[in-house]
């Protein structure tokens, strides 16, 4: 009898290291075969090489076997061409809750559309949303996990609102004495920092922290940060494991094989998204409601009619600012993403552009809450624009702050 249970102990072994054999193969041949999908531009430098978090399950799977494991996971969480979700179950791993960011799990819900709780109608496990009536997972939805895991794509904004999700997920799990495991994913941003700071005083989920707009870190790596700087309530710290990319570093080139939101469709706009997103503070379109999402910028009443688009209502902007309106305006769709990855800055010269535009007309350029401010982290930027300041005068009040956000992110990276 004992023989026949060493054997099928070693068999079960034999099982799992196969199946972890072909999981791995599939993301190697997903990636010599990528097809970027929902991408519609030209494929920049593809890093081959470069092996996410996710895909090395082996590093992990001895953490989740025999647990009750919550996943914080969306549509940009996968393994090759499977998603996480449906890998770990595969290898008999106990999911018993998956909470749902901004988007949703699936990632088809409007940028700040509430997101309902539900059931995930392929696995049968229950959908806790995260972008709904709550933000923080509450006791009752996690009394029962032992272990949470976090996968998701980031851009490498400060308003892009998944790093807002971690920060809560991480306050829940250190206050609940739950282990956390981040599985890290590069960032197609993080070969540049820049921006103000943000100030306390505009905290906000588009912000939470005292960071830049776009800050050059993993979500990894700023999962760290959260800890290391102690900026969860009552400065709990969570019990945190980063699995991290192999072969990767801050300036690689990264094309997402899957939209990581449905208004960030391509690699180009992904690029263009911490210079554009501040738009979303204004009466200024960024193509919201249109198949070039942040890679177009328009208003009706802008003067230079040489360009022109249309937002209409579609699924992901259900109501698209000036919806059914012709917007005059400027098409960024040419610039190529070498070009872009090679700029280290944001570019402030379309908002300049559209409120001096605007201005002459007497048009309100600026939204009439403070959104604006929330984006930008400050009351400074607003008031520069007002007073007619150049892109470089702006740009000289944020060295400072800059220069001392380094110094903070240089103790929590992972990566060259």
């Amino acid at each position: 009898m004992q023989k026949i249970l060493v054997f099928l102990d070693f068999t079960m072994s034999f099982i799992l290291v196969f199946s972890l054999v072909l999981l791995a193969a599939s993301c190697s041949e997903n990636k010599a075969n990528n097809s970027m999908t929902g991408y519609n531009v030209n494929t920049i430098q593809d890093n081959d090489d470069i092996i996410v978090g996710a895909e090395n399950i082996a590093t992990y799977y001895n953490d989740l076997k025999g647990k009750k494991v919550g996943m914080v996971v969306n549509q940009t969480s996968r393994v090759g061409s499977a998603h996480l979700v449906d890998s770990l179950l595969e290898l008999g791993i106990d999911i018993v809750t998956i909470f749902a960011p901004e988007h949703g799990f699936r990632g088809m819900a409007d940028a700040g559309e509430h997101v309902k709780n539900g059931i995930d109608t392929k696995t049968g496990v229950p959908l806790i949303s995260l972008y709904g009536k709550k933000k923080k997972p509450q006791t009752e939805d996690i009394k029962n996990i032992d272990i949470m895991v976090f996968d998701i794509q980031d851009v490498g904004a400060r308003f892009y609102t998944y790093i807002s999700s971690l920060h809560y997920v991480m306050e829940a799990c250190a206050e609940h004495n739950i282990p956390l495991i981040v599985l890290d994913r590069p960032n197609p941003n993080a070969h540049y920092i820049d921006g103000p700071i943000l100030e306390k005083e505009f905290s906000s989920f588009v912000g939470m922290h005292q960071v830049p707009i776009v800050y050059g870190m993993t979500i990894g790596e700023y999962a760290k940060m959260i800890n290391g700087e102690k900026w969860l309530n009552n400065e709990v710290e969570t019990d945190l494991t980063v699995v991290p990319c192999n072969n990767y570093t801050h300036d690689a080139f990264y094309e997402l094989p899957v939209k990581p939101s449905p208004n960030l469709p391509n690699i180009r706009s992904i690029y263009l998204y911490p210079s554009l997103c501040l738009f979303e503070g204004s009466t200024v379109s960024v193509g919201r409601g249109t198949d070039t999402q942040f890679q177009v910028v328009g208003h009706p009443t802008y003067s230079n009619n040489t360009f022109q688009f249309t937002p209409v209502s579609k699924p992901g902007a259900k109501h698209p600012k000036h919806m059914d309106k012709l917007c005059n305006g400027i098409d960024l769709t040419k610039l190529t993403t070498g070009y872009l990855h090679d700029r280290n800055t944001i570019d402030l010269s379309y908002i300049l552009q559209f409120h001096k535009d605007l201005s002459k007309s007497n048009r309100a350029f600026f939204n009439k809450n403070n959104f604006f401010e929330k984006l930008a982290g400050t009351s400074k930027l607003r008031t520069q624009i007002l007073e007619g300041k150049t892109e470089d005068e702006i740009r000289k009040t944020w060295k400072n702050g800059i220069e001392q956000f380094k110094k903070t992110r240089s103790k929590y990276l992972i990566y060259k």
